[in-house]
């Protein structure tokens, strides 16, 4: 046997996957004498260097028992040799022609590393992760990950045996990033990353910026290489073309992919392409201008709905590939739908394949356990502070949008990352550098992560579901805001269903949970959410919120979405509520469709389809939701009869509507109310009417108004206003005017 060419500390530390600078030793290296090639093949039987213009083959010597291989060639220089690695494992085994990834540079480029560093990068997902390239005269793919701290890390996987011998990574210690080129792997292996560190330890852990994952409960990354052709050009360009925040109906149905319809008689979850060809219709059908998807991200615990995120990059495969995951959103910008996408970075699990303790220390998350933990949700936080992490966040934020088309980001509990007591008793946070609760560093996350999406893609929503009365959610972050383009109305949507919860003989005493919400309804821009937490834990369906019999439940939930309609604010409804599912939502079964069978629920479904649909080619219950001048109470003073009146206006046409809704089961004649316009007003909607399951009580679809003067207005209209109902009324002048 040749005599070892290296001190035998890097021959055990080859041979023990311990080696921390492996290019230094592997791959040719001009040496005394020649050029030296090394290798670390652990199954190998026997390697030959095969020169790749002659062919001729040269044995290498086994250095060490672990499988370290050795051999030299008459060249010498680096530049003339071209070469590669024939493997022979086992006495029956054909021999392997293979590359050598040590012969490669890396393909991590110093600009990524600078911005990577700096806090900045907003792709870091095409610099970072698994990606089949081209490098040099070779197909592919570049592996890297960030683990600064780790003393070696590894790439395995199917090509390798998983076994950490035969790929240990460069370490580009400027960046903290390691990398390597493996040249003939393509897409659809299975890897991960082995990561040692700098107590011996070591750990399996999935690529944070895989593409794609395996169906848990497995948990490997894939190599993914997209291949969809979008057909949606004319959408993107067109929802580009405006502000996020400019005037346009906004009307959402929020769905749970893996429960809202089942496929084979409830045998299995529908897959995405499925969703495309049922859901996509539906949808539109039922007159909603947005699809809200709570979290597609790849996670380990179904349970979690999708809010516990390990594959912050990946559409989870239980539903089909990230093509299929592109064909559903194709589906839905070719019906006219827009697509929004629940988005979560205010934490993260602690399963061991994930983002925590990622290279052995607190990497993506905080050390201390009172900035680092979510105690009630048994979470991580993110450290928003580190510039990494924020280029992580926010080119996360990003691919969704660019790669996905994604048109909205709702992001997820931003009450709990601008808090650091959120949920804590004292002495359970740390205070920030001035003694406040207010986390700065999320806040600049925020403020920076809204700015960058904003201008890279105008059109795009951004959504903050904030439970709390934090200043300027939506205010410009020039002007000190967050930056959001809307916010989630929480306030709104407790009192509403606070309110609707009483018996109606109790709720003129609570009066004024139907109005409070108007003397703060425009200091931000508002989304009226009635959500899936509203339907989970014990808190029942909507339906079943509502008290009397099964008549008044339906009716008052009919009246309740009429006035969330009529309400300024764009619209959220979780899916269920439509058909008044009874029963409290279950991520593991489908909605009740059956309930359909009976006229009730046909009728409510109908209603909200109603109401979509108005709402959508009626300009004054959209045109101004975020200013006084749309909205205008014409009587909010009636506890006794608990009966509100109220006029929307469109600013810009001239065009009003009026909206009634009457909280008693008691159906009121001869009600007058003042009205902006002389002349007839026809019924629009009416929650009564027999085809939505009322009592058919009204006015015939048509009134006139008469000079009598009232709230303010000289004319007035004297309405029968039906039980448990609402009413909304529509000049008859101006509903000859087209809306914008």
């Amino acid at each position: 046997m040749t005599p070892p060419s290296l001190p035998l500390d890097d021959l055990h530390a080859l041979a023990e996957a311990r080696h921390r600078d492996p290019f230094r030793v592997l791959g040719p290296h001009v040496e005394a004498g020649g050029v030296v090639i090394r290798t670390v093949r652990p199954a190998a039987r026997a390697v030959e260097i095969v020169d790749a213009r002659s062919g001729a083959a040269t044995p290498m010597t086994r250095l060490h028992a672990g499988g370290v291989f050795e051999g030299r060639v008459a060249s010498s220089s680096l530049e003339g040799v071209d070469y590669r690695l024939r493997v022979i494992d086992a006495a029956d085994a054909a021999p392997v022609l293979v590359d050598d990834p040590y012969r490669y540079g890396s393909a991590f480029g110093e600009l990524d590393g600078h911005l990577w560093r700096e806090g900045t990068h907003q792709r870091a997902g095409e610099a970072l992760g698994a990606r089949p390239i081209r490098h040099g005269d070779a197909d592919g793919v570049h592996f890297a990950v960030w683990a600064p701290n780790a003393a070696r890390v590894s790439v395995v996987g199917d090509f390798n045996g998983w076994d950490a011998r035969v790929h240990p990574m460069r370490l580009l210690a400027s960046a903290g990033v390691w990398d390597i080129f493996v040249p003939g792997v393509g897409a659809g292996p299975r890897y991960k990353f082995d990561i040692r560190d700098a107590a011996g330890r070591t750990f399996l852990k999935g690529d944070p910026f895989a593409r794609r994952c395996e169906t848990p409960p497995d948990t490997a990354s894939i190599v993914w290489q997209d291949g969809y052709v979008w057909g949606d050009g004319e959408w993107m360009a067109r929802r580009d073309a405006q502000p996020a925040t400019a005037a346009a109906p906004v009307s959402m149905y929020e769905v749970h992919l893996g429960s809202w319809r089942r496929a084979d008689h409830g045998a299995r979850t529908m897959t995405y392409r499925e969703m495309a060809e049922t859901l996509v219709p539906y949808v539109r059908d039922m007159g909603f201008t947005h699809l809200e998807l709570m979290p597609v991200m790849e996670h380990p615990f179904t349970g979690s709905w999708g809010y516990q995120v390990t594959g912050f990059f990946a559409p989870t495969s239980r539903f089909g590939t990230p093509d299929d995951f592109r064909a559903l959103v194709d589906a839905c910008h070719r019906a006219g739908l827009g697509v929004v996408l629940d988005w979560v970075p205010g934490h993260f699990p602690k399963d061991a394949h994930g983002l925590a303790r990622f290279d052995g220390t607190a990497l993506y998350e905080h050390a201390d356990p009172r900035q680092g933990e979510h105690q009630d949700w048994g979470t991580l936080v993110f450290n928003y502070g580190r510039h990494e992490v924020r280029s992580f966040l926010v080119s996360n934020a990003l691919h969704w949008l660019r790669e996905f088309h994604i048109d909205g980001l709702r992001v997820d509990a931003v009450a709990s990352m601008l808090y650091l007591d959120y949920s804590r008793q004292a002495g359970q946070w740390v205070p920030n550098p001035f003694g406040g609760r207010e986390n700065l560093d999320a806040v600049g996350f925020l403020q920076h992560l809204t700015g960058v999406v904003r201008a890279a893609h105008p059109g795009v929503l951004l959504l903050a579901e904030e439970s709390t009365s934090w200043p300027g959610v939506t205010r410009d972050v020039h002007l000190g805001g967050l930056g959001f383009t809307h916010k989630w109305n929480m306030g709104w949507m407790h009192d509403m269903l606070d309110y609707c919860g009483h018996d109606p003989l109790f709720r003129k005493w609570h009066h004024d949970k139907i109005t409070f919400s108007l003397l703060y309804a425009f200091s931000e821009r508002f989304l009226l959410p009635f959500s899936h937490d509203e339907v989970v834990h014990g808190k029942r369906s909507l339906l079943s919120k509502m008290p009397g019999d099964v008549w008044q439940k339906h009716a008052t939930l009919r009246t309740l979405l009429g006035y969330m309609f009529a309400h300024p604010g764009r619209k959220l409804l979780f899916m269920g509520a439509e058909i008044g599912q009874w029963r409290e939502w279950n991520h593991d079964w489908e909605l009740d469709w059956p309930v359909l069978g009976d006229p009730q629920h046909q009728g409510l479904q109908l209603w909200v389809r109603d109401l979509n649909h108005v709402y959508r080619t009626t300009g004054p219950l959209w045109a101004e939701d975020f200013a006084p001048d749309g909205f205008a109470w014409i009587d909010c003073h009636d506890h006794d009869h608990s009966i509100v009146s109220l006029v929307r206006r469109d600013p810009g046409t001239g065009q009003v509507v009026v909206a009634v809704a009457n909280f008693t089961p008691t159906p009121r004649t001869g009600y007058r109310i003042g009205v902006p316009r002389p002349g007839g007003w026809r019924e629009r909607l009416n929650s009564d009417a027999a085809v939505y399951g009322g009592s058919n009580t009204g006015n015939g679809g048509r009134l006139e108004a008469e000079p009598e003067p009232r709230h303010g207005h000289p004319q007035s209209l004297v309405l029968t206003i039906p039980p448990l109902g609402f009413l909304l009324l529509e000049p008859e002048a101006d509903s000859l005017v087209p809306g914008p």
